[in-house]
């Protein structure tokens, strides 16, 4: 990178901190700070919900997936979110914008104590947040990782230079900063990932275009849907947990909902993102396929290969933008979770822990979210320096092992939760499948030691944790049903359509014990 690229970088840094002061100015409470209160437009909440599914991952991981079997990068990664995404656009989407509109909670788990108990509540949330520690850590390192390719800094100095920038922004403008600066980060991805594309697909022209191109021994094996150890079954068991994840389990994406204005937003909002799944994710990965043609790879897993191509082939100042492009991938993902921990920290757990907590005013609430956000990201950058130890391997094992195999076991109660059918589960359900699942991650991954038989494939490392939740909520639901009145009428009001019948009355009880971690009267 030169001067000029240089320039580039810190004037998008600089236009990030500017919306987030601007945004400041729309943050009067805790409901504007966790879901913009209610008032976010369905397509800037469908491309914020799109921008914060992904990182630079895409560019290190899944590039070096791109780079290794080609084609199967998109199908077997992207594919399974926008299927997901479209199914949860009628069947989740509505319903949690109905849990701010209807339930008025500012956090996606508040509605647990009710719909479950507390217990249940604090279980999903404390496990969720551990996860999601984790997982934004595994963001900074890898764009951490590009940084260094492009500028030389060190693996420490990149995250702390990001994780700072993103802290400022997201902390002072809350879920409104967050959406904007998505939106801004998308239209440079936009720039950055077309002029990548053109670039890649010219360089390729005198080898007979894009078919011929995939064609060739390079590539031998590049055009299958499947390949390696991401085959059909990986497929399917990949589109259950994005069905799950994507549509709230990954809470920062159920805010994307709950801040639109009515049901019916927030299912548009997710026809977007979905339809913004099917498409953009091709054109980022275009390049990626053709890359053995272009550059060889010098890391054995083939992440450093989108770097290499971007360092070669664009001139200064477009190199400057598509660096620009990693950056803001990660941004909107990892500012869009901290908002999230923070709302179901401050929401959810410290209420629970502290009786003070509960009579919070409006001034005191937001505090605790900005200094719960802060706290989050310092965690998480702490654990990105760790990333490639021995307990986390890589970025990819932590992005595709550790999130899809403890994903389902946190995500089911919540999500189908939400459902009619599933109204006799209840907190001995829930607790059972949690449990279960995370004690299947833990036992097929590590105790066991089944991640060094070639007889357990990935596909069954990441899903069993996965099915045994879903199998377990389900039959306990059935063999010891525990729908009570309050809980059937919770359930009656999320599932009731705005134009519907009205929905069942909740007792004044369950009223009283649904708001009581909601002090500031959200």
């Amino acid at each position: 990178m030169n001067g000029l690229d240089w320039a580039v970088l810190v004037a998008y840094f600089g236009v990030m901190t500017a919306i987030g002061v601007w945004s400041h100015k729309r943050v009067d409470d805790v409901s504007d700070f966790f879901t913009a209160g209610g008032k976010m437009p369905w397509w800037l909440s469908g491309i914020s919900h799109h921008m914060s599914g992904y990182s630079a991952v895409m560019f290190t991981g899944y590039a070096g997936i791109a780079y290794t079997y080609g084609v199967t990068s998109y199908v077997t990664w992207a594919l399974p979110i926008a299927i997901g995404v479209a199914i949860g656009a009628k069947a989740f989407a509505p319903r949690l914008n109905r849990l701010r509109s209807r339930l008025h909670v500012a956090s996606p788990l508040e509605y647990l104590k009710d719909r479950y108990n507390v217990p249940t509540q604090q279980a999903l949330a404390w496990s969720g947040i551990l996860l999601k520690i984790v997982d934004v850590g595994a963001k900074w390192a890898a764009i951490a990782t590009l940084l260094s390719v492009f500028t030389g800094v060190t693996l420490t100095q990149g995250i702390l230079i990001t994780g700072g920038i993103t802290a400022v922004y997201c902390t002072i403008g809350g879920l409104w900063a967050d959406a904007l600066t998505e939106l801004g980060q998308f239209v440079i991805q936009l720039l950055a990932g077309l002029a990548m594309l053109i670039i890649a697909l010219n360089k390729i022209s005198d080898q007979g275009g894009l078919s011929k191109a995939l064609d060739s021994p390079k590539l031998d094996g590049h055009a299958n849907g499947f390949a390696g150890p991401y085959l059909t079954v990986f497929f399917i068991a990949y589109l259950f947990i994005k069905l799950f994840e994507y549509n709230g389990g990954m809470w920062n994406q159920a805010q994307r909902y709950m801040a639109t204005g009515s049901a019916k937003q927030a299912t548009r909002s997710a026809f977007l993102s979905a339809g913004l799944w099917f498409v953009w994710p091709l054109v980022l990965f275009i390049p990626m396929w053709l890359s053995p043609l272009l550059v060889t790879a010098k890391k054995p897993d083939g992440s450093d290969a989108y770097g290499l191509m971007t360092e070669q082939l664009l001139p200064h100042g477009l190199l400057g933008l598509v660096v620009v492009g990693f950056f803001s991938h990660t941004m909107a993902m990892c500012s869009s979770d901290a908002n999230a921990i923070a709302a179901v920290f401050t929401r959810d757990i410290v209420p629970v822990l502290n009786k003070a907590a509960r009579a919070w005013d409006t001034r005191t609430g937001l505090m605790a979210g900005r200094v719960t956000t802060v706290a989050f990201l310092g965690l998480s950058m702490a654990v990105a320096t760790q990333v490639n130890s021995p307990t986390f391997k890589d970025i990819i094992t932590v992005v595709i092992k550790w999130v899809a195999g403890l994903m389902g076991p946190i995500a089911i109660p919540f999500i189908l939760g939400l459902l009619r059918p599933f109204r006799k589960s209840g907190p001995t359900a829930a607790l059972t499948s949690w449990a279960c699942g995370l004690l299947a991650f833990f036992f097929i991954n590590y105790n066991l030691d089944f991640s060094q038989r070639t007889d357990v494939k990935l596909e069954y490392q990441v899903a069993l944790p996965m099915v045994i939740s879903l199998v377990l909520y389900i039959l306990i639901g059935l063999v010891k049903p525990e729908d009570t009145p309050e809980r059937d009428a919770i359930i009656e009001k999320i599932n009731t359509d705005d134009d519907g019948s009205t929905a069942a009355a909740v007792p004044a009880q369950a009223q009283t014990d649904g708001t009581s971690t909601s002090p500031t009267g959200v």
